[in-house]
């Protein structure tokens, strides 16, 4: 469903809960910057009233995902640790193109959420499936979906402002370009991506 072209390796759930204070700051600090990304493209592209209606309820939702993710930390007696560098959303950026029109930059910027929010999706599947805490697992779950529905918006989006056949060659790029940052990257105890 995600089309991503390298999944991540189920032991990556082994390194992640190793630490879970640092996971759970990573994830927390993602949600965080999932809301400024939405909010940033509604300033960007206020005239575009789909992108508006459709981005605005998704500021909310991820707002509610950090507050989640804090109240995670808070019950296992876990403090939200400094917010650090995202070198995997900072690969995915600088592999937009440069220039063109405001709906070029527009669909650059629709396909990076789309590959955050599908990578996300599938580091919480794994999640949810075998974490050891099971409180995580059902945790987890809940966001595989809703990163789901995000990656899909984040698509469906580019192609209501894009020309959907030059987006399909755009989206393969963005693919490729995204297994080989993931391949790069090493597993880490406190990086979801």
């Amino acid at each position: 469903m995600l089309g991503l072209k390298l999944p991540t390796d189920p032991r990556w759930v082994n390194i992640a809960e190793k630490d879970l204070e640092e996971i759970l700051t990573d994830h927390a600090y993602c949600e965080l910057k999932a809301a400024t990304a939405c909010i940033t493209l509604i300033q960007s592209f206020s005239d575009k009233e789909v992108l508006v209606k459709e981005l605005s309820p998704i500021v909310t939702e991820e707002w509610g995902h950090f507050r989640q993710v804090l109240k995670a930390l808070e019950d296992r007696g876990l403090k939200l640790g400094l917010q650090r560098k995202d070198e995997y959303v900072n690969q995915l950026m600088a592999f937009q193109k440069k220039g063109g029109s405001k709906e070029d930059r527009l669909l650059e910027r629709l396909f990076v959420c789309a590959l955050i929010e599908a990578r996300s999706c599938e580091r919480f599947r794994l999640l949810s499936l075998y974490i050891s805490d099971d409180e995580l697992k059902e945790f987890y779950h809940k966001f595989m979906v809703s990163e789901a529905g995000h990656y899909r918006l984040f698509l469906d989006l580019a192609n209501l402002y894009g020309d959907e056949e030059k987006n399909k060659v755009r989206w393969q790029e963005f693919l490729t370009k995204e297994a080989e940052i993931i391949d790069s990257l090493e597993y880490r105890a406190d990086r979801m991506h």
